[in-house]
């Protein structure tokens, strides 16, 4: 679905001047308005979603223009910068491979390519062991999606084909990913859909209040879809409309079936992985480990780079040379991961996210209850927040609410991405994993006070 453009006609608001927020100007910046209307006039539509600020440069968890204004990043930029912005250490890093000589190598091999995959490896539960390094969280699901096919058709056949994903969730925007993804708004450019591609409830007790597993065998039955037909079951640990981990113990029992029927067991991990849910990996809560997992954004720090991490098996179903990506494990993106990765543990940052779970959870909480009755479902898990607007008393979203939040968050020194999830109706808190309790209350504070306004 698409979000409304943000107005380019600069308002008068309120100067604040605080430890982490600066507005000293007219919002959007007068100065500013020129170059922002240029990009409309010269991009595709689609490019102008986001409230219209020129960043500049940041540091830590905010992030600042040209002009003298500096917002507490709630967006992370989509759940990317967990080390934050400005980090010395990625800095140092892309320049120093930069400087080196070396910002390309194809699938040649390089030092720092088998640096980063050590790395991951080291820190992945057994029987996962391969790391294939890509470039976009897309490409990572579509490599699982490839994987979890290919081993179907060996197994059983044309008839074991068929990928079962659940609705609302969202795996990227190439062809393969939203065939998977769960969102019918996304599909429509597809025409037929694959009929080898179906989609189950997600147990995320708002939309679906029975999280019990056999609503997804019985929904499979209803298809028509027969369990051994089953290729793959792909979910993300937690949707990114809701923030909502999937229950332990439907978790258990998806792995089970997956493991009676021959089906591989994939977590998309691309906004879960690397400590933004308070552990390492969002299926680390679940008491299970999944074949096949897809990584990104966190994962660099904020560089082009993602991974699909699996078993033997699986991730040696290709030859050589069968399984490549033009710009798979991209140097500098390499040198960033490994930084952004070092950076992470070194700080416990994962530690941060889930001593801080609760002030977020707390003060989500007391933003859904200014909306007085508004918000449907508000759900959050380490330092990852959704919530979803309403209209009161039922599913139905209020995707109007959420944007007039989002608007109103950044004329107030609060940057988060513009509403996403089912029509648009959930804001997403996500802020780097180095913010400390002042500077997250702060921002919260911010929000619960909108939120009371427009309610």
């Amino acid at each position: 679905m698409a979000t409304k453009e943000f107005p380019l006609v600069p308002e008068h608001v309120e100067k604040i001047k605080t430890p982490h927020r600066t507005i000293a100007t007219a919002i959007p910046v007068p100065e500013s308005v020129e170059l922002l209307k240029k990009m409309r006039e010269t991009e595709p539509r689609s490019m102008g979603g986001q409230p219209p600020v020129i960043w500049d440069h940041g540091e830590g968890f905010t992030i600042s223009d040209p002009y003298g204004n500096t917002w507490i990043d709630f967006s992370s930029g989509v759940l990317v910068t967990s080390s934050g912005h400005g980090r010395k250490e990625i800095v140092d890093a892309i320049a120093g491979m930069a400087h080196h000589g070396m910002y390309h190598a194809y699938c040649f091999p390089t030092r720092i390519r088998a640096e980063l995959v050590e790395e991951l490896q080291a820190t992945i539960p057994e029987p996962l062991r391969r790391v294939f390094l890509l470039t976009t969280g897309s490409e990572a699901t579509e490599c699982c999606i490839k994987l979890a096919r290919t081993q179907g058709l060996a197994k059983g056949g044309k008839e074991k084909s068929v990928l079962v994903t659940f609705h609302n969730a969202f795996h990227g925007r190439t062809m393969g990913a939203q065939l998977a993804g769960g969102g019918a708004g996304l599909k429509g450019w597809l025409g037929d859909l694959d009929p080898r591609f179906v989609q189950v409830p997600f147990p995320d007790g708002f939309r679906q209040p029975d999280t019990g597993f056999h609503v997804f065998e019985k929904t499979l039955s209803d298809l028509g879809v027969r369990p051994e037909h089953v290729c793959g079951v792909m979910s993300e640990t937690f949707q990114g409309c809701n923030a909502a981990l999937m229950p332990a113990e439907y978790a258990q029992a998806l792995r089970r079936w997956c493991d009676t029927h021959g089906a591989l067991l994939i977590f998309d991990e691309i906004q879960a992985a690397f400590g933004r849910t308070g552990k390492l990996f969002g299926f680390q809560h679940l008491g299970v480990v999944p074949d096949l997992v897809a990584c990104g954004k966190g994962i660099s720090g904020g560089m082009p780079l993602a991974a699909v991490i699996g078993t033997d098996e699986v991730m040696n179903l290709y030859g050589p040379g069968e399984m490549t990506s033009t710009h798979s494990a991209n140097p500098i993106c390499a040198a960033a991961a490994l930084a952004n990765l070092r950076v992470i543990k070194k700080e416990g940052l994962i530690e941060n996210a889930a001593k801080l779970s609760g002030v977020l959870k707390a003060g989500a909480e007391r933003i859904a209850a200014a909306a007085k009755g508004r918000v449907g479902a508000c759900r959050s898990v380490g330092l990852v927040a959704a919530v979803q607007f309403t209209k009161p008393g039922t599913t139905e979203a209020d995707a109007e609410l959420a944007w007039e939040v989002v608007y109103r968050a950044y004329q107030r020194g609060v940057m988060l991405f513009a509403p996403v999830g089912v029509a648009g109706c959930a804001i997403k808190i996500c802020p780097p994993l180095v913010i400390h309790e002042a500077g997250l209350q702060e921002g919260l504070d911010v929000l619960e006070s909108i939120v009371r306004e427009v309610a």
